[in-house]
């Protein structure tokens, strides 16, 4: 598959609307799954980690691949659409892509998503594959797998570490 039916095949994906559970309808462009932002102004970066997904900032570095404009976007937009629910949570994300072996060949495409957790430690990712464009998918698919688990370990420490007050008294009196 060339790269560009690849890219026709994913935009026509990202924009046709789905349901959700009990069948609701959802749109593809809502605020919580918009493409995270190219960059963020200084001044607006105190805010970072309680914002939307619009307003996350996400760094995409490239290495010994080509990426044009619409890569790059459908990139961003499949960032908002895999971790925009979680863009409170997140202060900025930085996909690396890169050919790990240059001309050689193989397995040799590796993208690396690397997502900043604003009071957590930041959680990486790495795919490879033959070709660009199924590594950034893996990579993107892996990395809301990732952030789920860490956000759900966050919230079920606070309730394992909790102790209620019957449980405390009889402790004392053991």
């Amino acid at each position: 598959m060339t790269h560009a039916r690849w890219l026709k095949m994913r935009k026509s994906e990202l924009t046709r609307t789905t349901t959700v559970g009990r069948g609701r309808p959802r749109k593809a462009n809502s605020a919580r799954r918009a493409p995270f932002a190219a960059s963020v102004p200084k001044s607006s970066k105190r805010d970072l980690g309680r914002t939307e997904a619009g307003a996350t900032p996400a760094h995409i570095r490239v290495f010994g691949v080509e990426l044009g404009d619409d890569e790059r976007a459908y990139i961003r937009k499949k960032l908002g659409m895999k971790l925009g629910k979680f863009a409170s949570s997140i202060e900025r994300v930085s996909v690396r892509v890169e050919d790990v072996n240059g001309p050689r060949g193989g397995v040799d495409h590796a993208c690396q998503v690397k997502v900043v957790l604003s009071e957590l430690p930041s959680v990486t990712y790495v795919a490879q594959d033959a070709s660009t464009a199924p590594a950034i998918d893996r990579a993107l698919t892996g990395s809301e797998r990732a952030v789920r688990r860490a956000l759900d370990r966050r919230r079920m420490k606070s309730v394992k570490g909790r102790r209620t007050a019957g449980s405390r008294s009889r402790a004392s009196r053991a």
